[in-house]
This record gives C-alpha cells, structure tokens and sequence, in this order.
C-alpha cells in the first residue's frame, strides 16, 4: 500500500485538518471534531441542512458545507458511517430556530445512527429526513427505496441548500430535497480498486484488462464485469440505462455530472462527456449547467460515474441560485 499519510489510525483527523487549514471557512466542530460546519455559523431563522457519511469520498461529505449547499456534516472513519455523538452534533449545530433536515446517503450505519440521533433530539429540535438512492444499478426500480445514495446527492444538496437559503420552512425544503433525489439517476463503471488505509488488500480484485458496470463506491458488486471497452461504447450504455428509468413526469432539460472516482484523469472524463452530451442531443434533451469532474471519489479508484437530473422549472432555478463551497461554486 502506498498512500501520503502517517498512522492509518490518524488518516481522517489528519485529512480534516488539512482540509480546514486550507479552507478557513469551514471548521471542526463536536465533541470528538468529527463535524465539519460553516465557520460563520448557522443564520437564524433558516432551515438547516446536515449530512454525513464515511471518510474516503471527498469532496462528499464534508467538501459540501458552504453557502446555499450544507451547513454542517458530520464524518466517520473511512468507508464508515459517522457515529451517533457525531450526528447528534452535526444537527445541533445546523439548528437556527426553524428544524433540520437531515439529508444523507441510504446506508444501513448511517442511517441508523442518524434515526437514533434524531430521536434522541426530537424534544429538542424538529428534523426530517430525506435519503439519497439515485444508484440505478443497486436495486432494480420497484425496489428504488433500496438504491444506494451516490454522487446525485449532490443535486439534493445544492436544490435544498438554495430553497433554505429563500427562507423557506422545514416542510417546503425537505420536499425539495424529496423530488430533487426523485429526479436524479446515477450509474458507474470501475476500473480499478481501492485500498482503505491499513487494510492489507484492496477492496476488490479486477484484472488490468477488465472493467464492471454498476459497481458501488465502496465496491459492491454491479451488474457485469467484462474485458474492457471503447469510451463510446460504455457512455452509450450508461446513458440507455439512465434514460430508460427516467421519472415519468421528467421534461426536457437534464443536468449531468460526469464524476471520476479518484484515479480518473480529467481528459478521460471529457470524453465520455463529449459522448454523453451528443445521446442526450439525440434524445431531445437540453443540458443545463453540466458539471465534469471529481465530485464524489472513492479513494484512489479508478473509474466514473454519470447522473442525470432531470430539471423542472423550480429546481433549474435553484440549481443556477448562488452558493460556494471549497469544491463548487455557482
């Protein structure tokens, strides 16, 4: 294994320092600083916004606390779901006076823990919830309720974290944040694996000439593994799967995110985009404000993934509404 880092045991502290000293407009926060917030604090009389998950995936969680996105975020070891002192924390501190919405990725750890910090709150502070499950190649569509959050919980953040910022109410933003995960499908493909700080073996195992549809961020199995093949041709595919489980309701502008895992080059990712904009031109679809890069990696994976959100008025204008973080900015 060879990675920059110290002690495995110091690699998410170590990380969350780096992370803040670069960026003086978040700080660590809680009890074990195992929470990432806004550094001017919450504003009061707005909603607040709080995430987590697992270390491993930056910018996701923490690289989304910013402006008009996520007030605060709360992140465990890596691969890891934030424990439940550090969920408690993440929501006190997205409190403002008007609830919290709780807006996460549909892993068991995570949201168990969440609930149980919910519940332990709920005399203290209103919160709901929202999951993200846009993962298509997770569960097949009459089981969506089972779909694993991935990079589209990205759209959720920004659509939700632009509605708290008008001023509306817990009721109006987490309905939001509802259809904006209802509107988005995401899918990838994985190259090559990952190693988790002080594990003696890689995630998975794939040969140098392989590539797998479906696989998860965490490596989970996806739908085939064959040797690997032209861009054109897995874009093509990609595209046909998301398009085939669009929301029925959907119109005809899409926002897309063509999102490398870790070890992706930049150049490698435009030309799948080049590929996805031309099928989505096809099929009659408008792009709106595409975003291509690394937006929720898997530690050094080797790989992408691509979502569509398909936008209605209302969520094409909050997703164009002002907002600034360490890793996007509108």
């Amino acid at each position: 294994m060879k990675k920059l880092m110290n002690a495995p045991g110091d690699f998410v502290d170590q990380a969350l320092d780096g992370l803040t000293l670069a960026n003086p407009s978040l700080v660590r926060d809680g009890e074990s600083g195992r929470v990432i917030r806004r550094a001017e604090g919450i504003r009061k009389g707005k909603v607040g916004i709080a995430s987590g998950g697992g270390s491993g995936h930056l910018p996701l969680f923490t690289g989304y606390v910013g402006r008009g996105l996520l007030d605060t975020c709360s992140i465990g070891n890596v691969f890891e779901g934030p424990n439940v002192g550090s969920c408690m924390d993440a929501i006190r501190l997205a409190d403002g006076g008007r609830g919290v919405l709780r807006l996460y990725g549909n892993y068991g750890g995570d949201r168990m823990n969440f609930d149980m910090a919910g519940e332990m709150l709920e005399d203290e502070i209103r919160t709901t919830t929202v999951l993200g499950n846009d993962d298509i190649a997770s569960a097949p569509p009459e089981e969506s309720a089972k779909r694993r959050g991935v990079a589209g919980i990205i759209y959720a953040y920004k659509i939700a974290g632009a509605n708290a910022e008008t001023g509306a109410d817990l009721d109006e933003v987490t309905a939001i944040a509802a259809k904006a995960v209802a509107s988005t499908r995401t899918i990838g493909v994985s190259l090559s694996p990952c190693q988790v700080p002080g594990s003696a073996k890689p995630t998975f195992e794939i040969a140098d000439d392989e590539i797998e549809m479906g696989m998860g961020i965490h490596g989970e199995p996806g739908i085939w593994r064959n040797k690997l093949r032209p861009a054109d041709e897995i874009a093509d595919e990609m595209v046909q799967r998301l398009l085939a489980e669009a929301p029925g309701n959907a119109g005809s502008e899409v926002s897309v995110l063509v999102n490398g895992l870790g070890a992706t080059p930049l150049e490698e990712l435009f030309i799948l985009y080049r590929r996805v904009a031309e099928k989505l031109g096809e099929s009659g679809l408008r792009i709106v404000q595409p975003l291509v890069g690394n937006y929720v990696t898997s530690m050094e994976m080797a790989g992408a993934s691509i979502s569509l959100c398909f936008l209605d008025d209302e969520m094409k204008g909050l997703l164009a509404a002002p907002a600034e973080c360490p890793f996007w900015r509108v």
